[in-house]
């Protein structure tokens, strides 16, 4: 069972890396939680690496924008990846094809097509560009969350997938999140969509965590900032029990699990978190985080 820990500082000196995630561990899309910034600061005046870890759809350009933006500062982390960056090599080789049906919010994930952290990304795009089109005449699809993310449901977008699944398309996950809060309100992401295509019988691609892609990117920037760091140094922090932590264990890495993300409330007050219970849910989800702790602190 996962050791509860009520500081990051009592773990921190076991590891010289962090692969964070970002939305509801260090922000709510809103504002930055002052506890988890001061916490990853004080990791890295002891030289310690923050590798923000987002499933956002977005590539990190986008992402440094908003994270300015809502004002969580640059001394908090080393480096950003983001779903958007693993996926964009997919899209832009041409694993959905090269004539794709985007669902996806627009102007805000307009940066997805325009912006890569890879100067070999934006080569691709400029010599071997992607044609966006109708459903219709689509080869693949790519999905980066709902068209109107603060209103939609996956079953608006039944009827579109019945056509994409008989059609064959494929489908690019930019971001495997179900739901996300923004400030007070809960929103379907690109993920959830996903997960009822696949269901329908459609074939679906993922790039974010849990899966593969994302850390496999994670780790090559990781190697380039501080050279090789063995696993067992490195620890992700998530409140994503299906994300974060499914994620690091198919990894191999050690996990802290935020239970005050989107599971707010479940296991009692933060400060006192009711380890049986916990315990008992874990168990049914057959996740096994090494530590747990309410909020990043």
């Amino acid at each position: 069972m996962p050791q509860i820990i009520t500081s990051f500082a009592e773990i921190a000196p076991r590891y010289r890396a962090l692969f964070c995630d970002l939305w509801g561990c260090v922000h709510d899309g809103v504002k930055p939680f002052p506890a988890a910034v001061a916490a990853l600061q004080a990791f890295r005046a002891q030289g310690g690496i923050v590798v923000l870890v987002s499933n956002a759809p977005r590539p990190k350009p986008s992402v440094l924008v908003q994270l300015d933006r809502i004002g969580v500062p640059r001394d908090c982390y080393d480096e950003v990846i983001t779903s958007g960056d693993a996926t964009q090599y997919a899209y832009l080789s041409g694993a959905a094809g090269h004539k794709v049906y985007h669902i996806g919010p627009m102007p805000k994930d307009q940066a997805f097509f325009d912006e890569f952290a890879d100067p070999n990304l934006a080569a691709m795009a400029a010599t071997n560009p992607i044609e966006i089109v109708p459903l219709a005449q689509a080869q693949g699809m790519l999905c980066t969350g709902p068209n109107e993310e603060m209103d939609e449901t996956p079953a608006d977008y039944r009827a579109q997938f019945l056509l994409a699944k008989t059609n064959g398309l494929k489908m690019l996950c930019a971001n495997p999140d179900i739901v996300v809060d923004y400030g007070d309100k809960r929103i379907y992401c690109a993920g959830a969509l996903a997960e009822l295509y696949e269901q329908m019988g459609g074939e679906v691609l993922y790039f974010g965590k849990p899966h593969p892609p994302i850390y496999d990117l994670a780790r090559r920037r990781l190697t380039e900032l501080a050279g090789q760091i063995s696993d067992d140094a490195i620890l992700c922090v998530g409140d994503g029990i299906n994300t974060d932590v499914l994620g690091a264990m198919q990894e191999n890495l050690d996990s802290l699990f935020l239970t005050e993300g989107l599971n707010a409330g479940q296991f009692g007050p933060a400060d006192a978190l009711d380890g049986a219970a916990l315990d008992t849910w874990l168990a049914a989800e057959q996740r096994n985080p090494t530590y747990v702790m309410g909020h990043l602190a």
